[in-house]
């Protein structure tokens, strides 16, 4: 599963740098319409992505890049992502955790 996040990965960059080169130097039309259609449905899913799994950002330790992340490669990154649990379980929740004292 991960050689296949890692792929997915290097096509969504492939696929973003196609759509900002169409952005700054528009291909032959129809391509380059079709192209920025694809890109605006493409972030679109992206965005509800970011809503259907909100909580699982919000457990991850930077938030935002992770969100980043999300808006960028999509499902690819957050098959990368580790489970809630995961995440909450190796957070210390008190200060007696985070710095034990030597007795």
């Amino acid at each position: 599963m991960r050689m296949i996040a890692r792929l997915g990965k290097l096509l969504a960059t492939l696929f973003w740098c196609v759509v900002l080169v169409n952005l700054v130097s528009p291909y032959a039309q129809p391509f380059a319409q079709l192209l920025t259609l694809a890109g605006v449905a493409v972030l679109g899913l992206h965005l509800a992505e970011l809503l259907l799994f909100n909580a699982l950002l919000r457990a991850q330790p930077r938030v935002a890049v992770e969100r980043a992340k999300v808006l960028a490669f999509g499902m690819f990154h957050v098959w990368s992502l580790p489970a809630a649990e995961t995440v909450t379980a190796a957070v210390p929740t008190n200060a007696e955790e985070a710095a034990p004292c030597a007795s």
